[in-house]
């Protein structure tokens, strides 16, 4: 078995070297596909859609998730923002949800840290 000793105790040896490399990618690959896998806590994911359409966010909320919107100005004219909160597991379901009902929808997504009450206080999806 390869420890970091052995590899600082023998520098002049890279095979340690090449081996404690290899064995130090593989495990961060794998330890990065498992969490992936696992899809443990909760993403926001924020639609910016083209028209002043509430029966988006309405469709979202029927579906149990957690939805908050309102109208904004963009460039090219009227817009809405749509922000919705869901289980990391259910993100890809809810970018394709988003897509399917404006095609051109400028979509992000990112972790949330931390969070307090309000509709995840109660159990959700």
């Amino acid at each position: 078995m390869l420890y970091t000793s052995n590899v600082l105790e023998n520098l002049n040896n890279p095979f340690n070297m090449i081996g404690y490399c290899i064995g130090w990618g593989i495990g961060v690959y794998l330890g990065s596909r498992i969490e992936e896998y696992l899809a443990l806590g909760y993403v926001t994911v924020q639609a910016i859609v083209s028209s002043v359409n509430f029966q988006q966010p309405m469709v979202l909320q029927m579906l149990g998730y957690g939805v908050t919107s309102w109208s904004a100005e963009g460039k090219s004219g009227e817009r809405t923002v749509i922000q919705v909160l869901a289980k990391r597991r259910y993100e890809q379901r809810v970018i394709n949800l988003i897509n399917n009902m404006s095609p051109n929808a400028f979509t992000i997504s990112y972790e949330l840290k931390n969070f307090k009450e309000g509709l995840w206080g109660k159990s959700l999806l």
